[in-house]
């Protein structure tokens, strides 16, 4: 069944898809010559062109860094337009992507382009927050960790995972306030951004690391606590601020909606990046459902949440094809995503 989606992707998808399934599933090395057809065709799609088009002299992309605003819109900001630049474009170095990672290089977490007024909060102050876990979360998506370090928050990622090991809930690191908690100030806890740093680097990876990643995910899906699930957690910056996605007990990779079962493709494609597969028991059902809507002709059926697979964000968005105005098209993204997940679990049917 892998070869007929490798098959349907090869002959029907986007350049950057047929280009990911040779190199990144197949592990071809694509001919030069191909790699640069390739990219004279993603270059020119309309998206590649505004994010282009929107880059400042110093490499910044548009006028905004977490996500749009009122002066940038939905690529046309430095965190989404990177992160679709690292899942679309063939060349890694590509004018546009590499100078955008100069500005993230150059800029330190203070400049007032990351909307924080100039002053400095720290991820390894305040729990599940901090511009530069988003910039390296950036730094991980487009695979420049060989150039930028991010090590240190690489090692932060890793102890908020491993703080949910340590402690019986998300109570253990917050204390109340009036109509929610606040977490505790120099605490531990995960977030979107640390999984997302986790699964698209790989110096972190051990036997242990894997181990403890895994544990910590299946206290955080628990769901025999009623009264701890979805606890509302904020940091305190002067004012109550709600951390990046931070993950509470509860934490699910799907959903029941009219009585469609919906899988959250992108975490569980980063989970399985991350080697989780054989350690999280509700991930392999999750894996298995993907797999099972795959039908004989190497297309994924799988029915998929629209908005976040195709509304790029800060956190949410899949779509690589140009639009879904053709079946095929919508067809190819979501088997695309389905491949990657029968790849990275290694597994087949």
């Amino acid at each position: 069944m892998k070869e007929k989606m490798i098959d349907f992707l090869l002959s029907n998808a986007n350049p950057s898809i047929r280009y990911r399934v040779r190199s990144e599933v197949l592990n071809e090395e694509v001919p030069l010559e191909e790699k640069q057809q390739l990219q004279e065709q993603i270059l020119a799609e309309p998206v590649i062109q505004l994010i282009i088009a929107c880059q400042k002299e110093n490499g910044w992309l548009g006028n905004g860094f977490h996500g749009p605003n009122k002066n940038a819109g939905p690529f046309e900001n430095q965190e989404v337009g990177t992160k679709y630049l690292g899942e679309k474009l063939v060349f890694k170095d590509t004018p546009v992507l590499n100078r955008a990672m100069d500005a993230f290089a150059a800029m330190k977490p203070a400049d007032l382009c990351y909307e924080a007024k100039g002053k400095i909060y720290s991820e390894f102050n305040v729990p599940a927050y901090g511009p530069n876990i988003t910039r390296s979360a950036c730094i991980a998506r487009a695979h420049y960790d060989d150039v930028i370090n991010i090590e240190p928050q690489i090692g932060i990622a890793l102890e908020s995972f491993r703080r949910v090991t340590e402690v019986d809930s998300i109570f253990d690191v917050s204390r109340p306030a009036k109509n929610f908690r606040l977490f505790n100030e120099n605490e531990r806890w995960p977030c979107h951004y640390h999984l997302e740093i986790l699964a698209f680097t790989d110096s972190w990876k051990s036997e242990d690391n894997i181990t403890m990643l895994g544990e910590s995910f299946k206290r955080l899906m628990r769901t025999d606590r009623p009264e701890i699930m979805n606890t509302r957690v904020a940091c305190w910056l002067g004012h109550p601020v709600g951390p990046a996605m931070y993950y509470p007990e509860g934490f699910s990779i799907s959903a029941d909606t009219d009585d469609v079962h919906i899988v959250r493709l992108d975490k569980v494609e980063w989970m399985v990046r991350c080697g989780l597969y054989n350690h999280i028991p509700k991930l392999k059902e999750e894996v298995e459902y993907v797999l099972n809507n795959i039908g004989q002709d190497g297309i994924c059926r799988l029915a998929v949440n629209e908005k976040e697979f195709r509304g790029w964000s800060p956190y949410f968005g899949l779509q690589l094809e140009t639009d879904w105005k053709s079946k095929i098209r919508r067809a190819c993204d979501i088997t695309f995503r389905a491949l990657l997940i029968m790849h990275y679990s290694k597994q087949s049917i």
